[in-house]
């Protein structure tokens, strides 16, 4: 079975975990390292996919910065969302070429590993016909636990995907989540109602994923991992 490296990232600021993706990315390309999944927790920011549209940022610059939110465009698909304390935030660093030469079976892929990882907690989530992510609540009124937005450069995939747990969701009401109007964002610790551990979530997450991908998970620790890169070529800066 294939190996994929686990790292925990904890807090990180956006503009460092994008910028060690691109390491990442570079290194995964030329065979330094092997498959990662990132997982981390970003302060509050707003990101904007390619094909965003500015209309769907709701607050003016002023307001973003008096409420402490950075706002970042960037390469990855989708429109625009909002990334926060409570969130487990997770970048694979993938090379599809070696699993699958398909985006849209990835796409499904990372929907399939957080609906498992959520029916654990007794939530039935599940996809929308013609949307990315996943949902909970009745048809028709369903509201999105998770956002999901990738790139992909020679098959090999960053950005990735959000998944709610115990998320202040009155930040997603500075924007248009996702371009989506009629529909709210939601979150695991809103729909059990009480309080939920992101430490709870985030293996199951891990699991899924690794078994969604045929994949074996071996968790290895920042430092390490950050040590490991480095002698692959890929120096990365002391604050990443």
């Amino acid at each position: 079975m294939q190996q994929a490296l686990q790292v925990d990232l904890g807090l990180i600021g956006y503009a460092e975990a994008w910028a060690l993706q691109k390491r990442l990315v570079a290194a995964r390309k030329a065979g330094a390292i092997e498959d990662v999944l990132l997982l981390c927790e970003h302060p509050h920011v707003i990101t904007q996919g390619r094909n965003g549209k500015r209309e769907n940022l709701l607050a003016s610059e002023n307001v973003l910065r008096q409420k402490g939110v950075e706002f970042h465009a960037t390469d990855r698909g989708g429109d625009i969302t909002y990334h926060g304390p409570g969130q487990i935030v997770g970048y694979p660093i993938l090379n599809l070429a070696a699993i699958r030469r398909d985006v849209a079976w990835y796409v499904r892929m990372l929907e399939e590993a957080m609906i498992r990882a959520t029916a654990e907690f007794g939530i039935a989530a599940s996809r929308v016909p013609g949307k990315t992510g996943i949902w909970a609540g009745a048809a028709a009124n369903e509201e999105k636990l998770a956002a999901i937005g990738v790139h992909l450069s020679r098959w090999v995939t960053s950005h990735g995907f959000a998944y709610n747990v115990s998320t202040d969701l009155r930040y997603f009401d500075l924007i248009v989540p996702c371009g989506i109007a009629d529909r709210k964002p939601t979150s695991l610790e809103k729909l059990l109602g009480r309080s939920v551990d992101r430490e709870e979530v985030a293996p199951r997450i891990v699991k899924y994923f690794g078994e969604v991908f045929g994949m074996e998970m071996r968790e290895v620790f920042r430092a390490g991992f950050l040590e490991q890169l480095e002698h692959a070529g890929q120096p990365v800066a002391a604050s990443a």
